[in-house]
């Protein structure tokens, strides 16, 4: 079968989680899921491409049988990402949405975003890796077909995305991790120009309310421990790395996205927002992506 990702888009805390995967492929992703989410969990891929879910279903069984589970808990259906409402699935009954380098070909990105947060539970998180662009792709290469199959054509310039998801419900979008894209093919860089791209891990939270800057309330966290792969450290983003046992200081939002989860267990928390202290330091509106990195990724997302 063929493959079309950026490896596993994998959050923390998937046990007993209910997992929506947009654009699935050929299922890899979410038979990795659904093992993570264990028996009691559910994950559901879906697809718009007839050839790659029939590779996905050929393989329930096996699957099923390789983890020795009682039925399986994975489910495949056709559909447009955009338009998810088309599938007769729930308001509110999704913990965790994931896709792995996908929306960026979708032609209506704020549809995905406006769906997702339709079927997220409260507290629970859009977390997908995808590409983007230093600054707005012209027309005429976005109807590159060249381009189209690197996922470059695509990518949206990240503020543009900033400002789609938070007309979708999403007032604070988290960076989780980023690399710049090492284009090496000397054809696609003639038509790019000085355009620069990033493939980048995302984290929204769907939480009424949160606020759209970082607000300093003179919060703070404590990380108990206890997550499997990070014993010692828990990474929220690429700014929140924390340790376990550390008091670490948090904006107001940060705060909540801890305390409303599915991660509130494993920490304690300190403060409230009767005060207020301005815009929490640090908090800035630049580009969000690291241009320079010993190891670039190389080529396309896709």
């Amino acid at each position: 079968a063929r493959y079309y990702g950026c490896g596993l888009v994998r959050p923390d805390l998937l046990l007993g989680m209910r997992v929506l995967d947009l654009g699935s492929g050929s299922g890899r992703d979410c038979y990795l899921l659904s093992q993570l989410v264990g028996e009691q969990g559910y994950v559901l891929g879906v697809d718009m491409t007839e050839e790659q879910l029939a590779v996905a279903d050929r393989h329930l069984e096996w699957h099923r049988q390789k983890f020795g589970f009682a039925k399986s808990n994975v489910e495949f259906r056709k559909g447009y990402i955009e338009h998810l409402d088309q599938l007769g699935l729930e308001e509110n009954s999704f913990d965790i949405i994931v896709s792995n380098c996908v929306i960026n070909l979708s032609p209506d990105k704020e549809a995905v975003l406006r769906e997702a947060y339709r079927l997220l539970k409260p507290g629970g998180e859009l977390y997908f890796s995808d590409v983007y662009a230093d600054r707005r792709v012209p027309a005429e290469l976005v109807k590159d077909k060249v381009l189209y199959g690197e996922c470059l054509s695509g990518a949206l310039y990240w503020n543009d995305f900033l400002n789609l998801a938070k007309r979708a419900g999403f007032p604070d979008p988290r960076l989780v991790e980023d690399r710049p894209l090492a284009i090496e093919n000397q054809q696609i860089l003639a038509r790019i120009g000085h355009i620069a791209f990033f493939s980048a891990t995302y984290r929204l939270f769907k939480l009424d309310g949160l606020e759209s800057h970082c607000e300093d309330y003179g919060q703070a966290v404590v990380y108990r421990g206890g997550i499997a792969h990070a014993e010692h450290r828990f990474q929220l983003d690429k700014h929140h790395l924390l340790e376990k046992g550390r008091i670490f200081p948090v904006c107001g939002n940060s705060y909540r996205m801890l305390h409303e989860s599915r991660f509130n267990p494993y920490f304690d928390f300190f403060g409230n927002t009767d005060t207020h202290y301005g815009i929490f330091e640090g908090c800035g509106s630049t580009l969000p992506f690291d241009k320079t990195v010993q190891q670039p990724a190389s080529g396309g997302c896709c």
